[in-house]
């Protein structure tokens, strides 16, 4: 096999700087410490109360409602690592630098209003552009190469002006005006999340990837995309769209920074691909062990080698969140059965005939887990539920040799009545072979050529994209809705959420915590933890005594504590790691008294939550619930309207 040092070249030569994954986060989190940021850690994969993506898609996720206003417990300046999940491009994963998983360093600036003792007030363009190049340029830090270093900023349209301003920075900061590349707004330009709301320009960072030793005359990533690598976003929240379309300037003017890890690392090491970084790389040589294959530049093999790697990097850490999210065929658990899935294909591709899916993930576990401790507490879940996955989906594909049977089968009876041989394998077929069955379109072709057939892959393609297209138009219209939706009726149900939590905890008892939930215009979803199927009685009980809640009408404030404090109020705390110094708990009734969940008493409920809330609990409406059943092994799921 090969070895970590004889895969890992430096272009030009032996690698002049050296740094892990733990290290790089450790030097951003310091940098951004000794520039007065707060350091609040990881927030979980699924999104609070967010009915518009399935995943965290970005370290700003999290942080919406502070983004849009809402004063944030740490500050103004905050800082963290941030794990994010993004499966829109899931099938260019394979090539040398598309993932699923990633962990996102991001600095953040929450407007110009002042902070608490200790911690720095706003900034914007000047301080965050300086910022970034001193972090990346100075040998306390990253110590990268300037000649290597190139930026892009907003070109300007009918909508805005072209942003002059972070270009003459970046200028007066030292970089050439020829490494300067200006691009429109699908390259440089973040936002809003929804039709309306907070957007702005953003320049972005790039190191030099190309094949010579530094770039040539005049090459920025406006003009020669191919060999920059981005490893660095600067946002600047400067305008909010309105619904007629225009731009107006901001009143709370936001910094968000986005600095990708496993990229960053790809250009400090000197790497060929992001998967020799060492948050990949064990997972590269266990499957070289587990296929008896090298993985080598180019071709099938390494191409399938990474999408194992990548997507069950991903799986484990999906279901290592305390949301405890299984594969299932909808939503969230769709994705996790997808990844799965689409590792054993390859994995079959590689010649590995055996289930192995739970080693690759006992070895993310092992990687993560002093970062994301929630992989330990959930490691029984995981690789439980990733070895029942696989064991599923090899039935599967016995059931999709079957079906290639019978589709020869068909040609042989269309022969035998026309007299015509039938020796091609429509685009249509195959891609249900693929969609359907998991074949992926190489294992189709070696069917086809055993039986003198060929396959149709133009078909296939394009059958292909408009599955794809589909999917994305899908996302996007999922996307389109906001990262935050603060509507009335929204607001009305995130509030019932606190109020059913509350009552399942009473009613079930304590191990009846929050695994999750979702909320649209029309209803909301609480997933939670219970072993079996809640009976009748229990589920109106639950209805009674959350429209008992309503009935009294109680009134609905917040605290800011330490979680410690929180914990000493009996606060149900969800997703507890990434709770900072300080945290928002808020209270059904009053907030100085117990809550028990018992409309009788004072206070009803005590919940750390960022919001948003009714003011008093009489506004949600008439409660009702309209299904509860189960998610995956120990969860369960309430659908509830209010009238």
């Amino acid at each position: 096999m090969l070895t970590s040092k004889e895969l890992r070249p430096a272009k030009g030569g032996q690698t002049k700087i050296s740094i892990s994954s733990q290290e790089l986060r450790s030097k951003y989190l310091k940098f951004f410490e000794s520039k007065r940021h707060a350091i609040i850690p990881s927030a979980s994969l699924i999104p609070d109360n967010d009915p518009t993506v399935l995943y965290t898609t970005a370290g700003m996720h999290p942080l919406v409602p502070y983004l849009m206003g809402q004063k944030h417990p740490a500050g103004t300046r905050l800082a963290n690592v941030q794990k994010c999940v993004r499966t829109q491009d899931i099938d260019e994963v394979g090539d040398n630098r598309h993932d699923t998983f990633f962990e996102m360093l991001g600095n953040w600036s929450l407007g110009e209003s002042d902070a608490p003792d200790g911690v720095g007030s706003g900034y914007f363009k000047s301080e965050a552009i300086a910022w970034s190049l001193e972090f990346l340029t100075d040998k306390k830090w990253l110590g990268l190469d300037p000649k290597k270093l190139a930026v892009t900023v907003f070109a300007g349209d009918s909508d805005a002006p072209k942003d002059e301003e972070s270009a003459n920075i970046w200028k007066s900061l030292g970089v050439p005006e020829e490494r300067i590349g200006c691009l429109p707004k699908k390259n440089n330009w973040w936002g809003p999340a929804g039709k309306t709301g907070p957007c702005g320009p953003d320049t972005e960072m790039f190191y030099w990837s190309g094949k010579t030793e530094f770039p040539p005359l005049g090459s920025n990533p406006a003009n020669d995309e191919d060999n920059w690598l981005e490893i660095w976003n600067d946002v600047f929240m400067q305008y909010n769209k309105n619904t007629d379309g225009t731009f107006a300037p901001l009143k709370q003017k936001n910094v968000d920074t986005g600095m990708g890890l496993e990229r960053t690392l790809v250009a400090l090491n000197g790497f060929v691909d992001v998967f020799q970084v060492d948050t990949f790389w064990p997972l590269i040589q266990t499957i070289q062990d587990l296929a008896g294959k090298e993985y080598i530049a180019g071709g099938q093999t390494t191409r399938s080698m990474r999408i194992v790697a990548d997507h069950l990097r991903t799986a484990t850490m999906i279901m290592g969140d305390d949301a405890h999210i299984a594969p299932s065929n909808v939503e969230r658990g769709y994705i996790v059965r997808r990844l799965i899935r689409r590792a054993v294909r390859h994995g079959e591709m590689l010649g590995i005939n055996k289930n192995f899916s739970s080693i690759i993930s006992e070895k993310v576990i092992e990687i993560f887990r002093e970062v994301y401790p929630e992989l330990s507490r959930n490691r029984e879940f995981i690789l439980n539920e990733m070895a029942a996955e696989e064991s599923k989906f090899r039935n599967t594909i016995e059931q999709g040799l079957k079906e290639f049977a019978h589709l020869l089968g068909g040609f042989q009876t269309a022969f035998e009545k026309t007299g015509q041989r039938i020796t091609e394998i429509s685009g249509k077929h195959a891609f249900k072979l693929y969609d359907t069955y998991g074949f992926p379109l190489e294992m189709t072709q070696e069917l086809a050529i055993e039986n003198s057939l060929t396959v149709d892959v133009n078909g296939f393609e394009t059958a292909f994209k408009e599955h794809q297209d589909k999917s994305r138009a899908g996302a996007e219209q999922k996307f389109a809705g906001g990262l935050a939706d603060h509507s009335a009726i929204s607001t009305r149900y995130h509030t019932a959420t606190h109020l059913l939590h509350a009552a399942l905890q009473k009613i079930l008892g304590p191990h009846a915590m929050q695994r999750g939930s979702n909320i649209t215009q029309e209803r909301m979803r609480f997933d939670f933890s219970h072993p079996q199927k809640m009976t009748p009685e229990q589920v109106k009980q639950a209805e009674d005594l959350v429209n008992a809640a309503i009935k009294r009408d109680y009134p609905v404030s917040y605290q800011e504590m330490s979680f410690e404090e929180a914990k000493v109020k009996k606060a149900i705390g969800l997703f507890e790691d990434k709770y900072q110094a300080k945290i928002k708990v808020y209270t059904v009734g009053d907030p100085n008294d117990v809550a028990t969940a018992d409309v009788s008493s004072p206070t009803f409920s005590r919940e750390v939550c960022g919001g948003p809330h009714v003011e008093h609990t009489g506004l949600i409406g008439k409660f009702k619930i309209i299904k509860e059943e189960a998610v995956s092994a120990g969860v369960r799921r309430i659908k509830a309207i209010v009238e």
